[in-house]
């Protein structure tokens, strides 16, 4: 009887969220139907809000060692987190399936989609998610999955505008996150910061977390944020600078070297783009020809001592010497991942085709090789490959293939933005996994902000070419500097 009536509940709390669901899409298109844009920038406040409270709520205590593979964490879910986390999933897909659905209705005074990037995210999902979810070794599907095609096809949809909302969003979202961190530090040290943290490049200084799950994860949302402090700057600039000095602060504590190489890496992105042409052009000027020896000098003595320090610095018995210490025996593993990714090949052969399906590298599966916190296979490739077969990596090569294209396409159009992000995403994906598309997290965000600058890029590019001669000859790249305003953007205040 009790049985009948726990059933009878939860249908009926389904069929009320799918009602609820229904409504909110179809109120959400009214009001959005006279609008230039929607409000698929909150996605990233909801995103944010729900990480913070799942590890604010979760009473964990990072101070006492780092996590090793080796060792169970204790993961408390807090019943607010538990009620929650649906209606931020509700919030999610009402807001990506008004757009998609405003757009169907609109699709005649809109500009055309980048359908191959529409078409190749499409096929990603279909052939990571969807293929092993059904015909997976072991094959489990979950509402959860559906939520990432939502999004990311109602990102390829987006605008300029909404492009510009995204990054303003994200901006103040990732500021207030790292904020409210360092706020918890006088409070809560335990629950931000692991003191005894002692790989650092100083020693005895503490590893900062954060609200994020681990410091590896707020490292990522730090160059994040900076990267859209560059896109967007706030307008007041003490404020911005204060910003900026938070962000440096919070991705320097964090203590993540993949972190700090990616954000030295994208920032260089962002500044050849935008300013290597004018560079050049100073450099190779023949009435002014200083500058342009004083450049090919100082590289030329760049190269020379990096070729002196090669021969005469003995790099070849410091090597050596490194990698036979324990530092350097953990970085030649990646830190115990070598041992993780064998496992993932290994599922990969037994499985080749369609992989082992989404529920790989969870709980049981984890107890049953004695790494209860490898949640994944710390590889993108590797880990679509044990997930999803050969049909997901291949569907992951071709995705990231026409990612890379259409960032190098938009890169001077994005001002360099659309490279920068696709080359975090690269970075990140040797050890993480930020394209898992098998339900939604702070992972999502850097893909979302890249598949809307792309789509942004199409649309002005298409507008450009309705414009007439006059016009488009004089047409300049819309991120030469930070978003500056265009036809298609000039209603969104900077």
């Amino acid at each position: 009887m009790e049985q009948t009536v726990v059933i009878s509940v939860l249908v009926a709390g389904a069929i009320l969220a799918a009602l609820l669901a229904t409504l909110g899409m179809a109120g959400a298109v009214h009001v959005t139907s006279r609008r230039a844009h929607g409000y698929m920038h909150l996605i990233f406040y909801a995103i944010l809000v729900i990480v913070a409270m799942n590890n604010f709520l979760s009473g964990r205590d990072i101070s006492s060692s780092a996590v090793k593979l080796e060792e169970a964490a204790v993961v408390v879910r807090h019943p607010l987190v538990a009620l929650a986390q649906p209606l931020v999933s509700l919030l999610l897909l009402t807001l990506a399936g008004e757009r998609i659905i405003t757009h169907w209705l609109q699709r005649d005074k809109t500009a055309q989609a980048p359908s191959a990037m529409l078409m190749a995210f499409i096929l990603f999902w279909a052939g990571t998610v969807a293929a092993p979810a059904l015909l997976g070794q072991h094959p489990h599907v979950s509402h959860d999955y559906v939520y990432p095609l939502l999004i990311g096809t109602a990102a390829v949809l987006a605008t300029s505008i909404e492009r510009d909302l995204a990054f303003k969003a994200a901006r103040n979202a990732l500021l207030l996150f790292m904020a409210a961190g360092l706020l918890l530090i006088p409070f809560k040290p335990t629950l931000v910061l692991d003191l005894s943290y002692t790989q650092g490049l100083l020693p005895g200084l503490p590893r900062l977390s954060g609200l994020a799950a681990h410091a590896v994860s707020l490292g990522m949302l730090a160059q994040l944020g900076l990267l859209c402090l560059l896109a967007r700057p706030l307008r007041n600039i003490w404020l911005n600078r204060l910003a900026w000095g938070m962000g440096l602060v919070v991705l320097f504590l964090a203590q993540s070297k993949t972190a700090w190489i990616s954000f030295t890496l994208c920032s260089a992105c962002i500044l050849v783009v935008r300013r290597g042409p004018a560079f050049l052009r100073r450099a190779s000027d023949p009435v002014r020809p200083e500058f342009g020896i004083v450049s090919l000098l100082g590289f030329m003595v760049a190269v020379a001592g990096i070729a002196l320090a090669l021969m005469f610095g003995d790099i070849d018995a410091r090597l050596s010497s490194f990698f036979d210490s324990a530092q350097g025996a953990q970085l030649a593993s990646m830190t115990g991942r070598d041992q993780i990714w064998a496992i993932a090949y290994d599922e990969w052969q037994r499985n080749p085709v369609f992989g082992y399906g989404p529920t790989l590298w969870d709980v049981s599966f984890r107890d049953s090789i004695g790494m209860p916190n490898a949640t994944h296979a710390h590889n993108q490739f590797m880990d679509t490959l044990s997930r999803s077969g050969a049909v997901g990596a291949a569907a992951l090569v071709l995705y990231a293939l026409v990612l890379l294209v259409l960032s190098i396409r938009y890169a001077r159009a994005s001002g360099g933005l659309s490279l920068a992000l696709f080359v975090a995403l690269a970075l990140r994906s040797i050890s993480e996994v930020p394209l898992l598309l098998f339900g939604y997290g702070p992972e999502l965000t850097t893909h979302v902000l890249l598949l809307m600058t792309l789509a942004a890029a199409a649309h002005e590019a298409h507008a450009r070419k309705k414009q007439p001669a006059s016009f488009s000859e004089s047409a300049e790249p819309r991120f030469a500097g930070n978003f500056h305003p265009s036809p298609v953007t000039s209603r969104v205040r900077p």
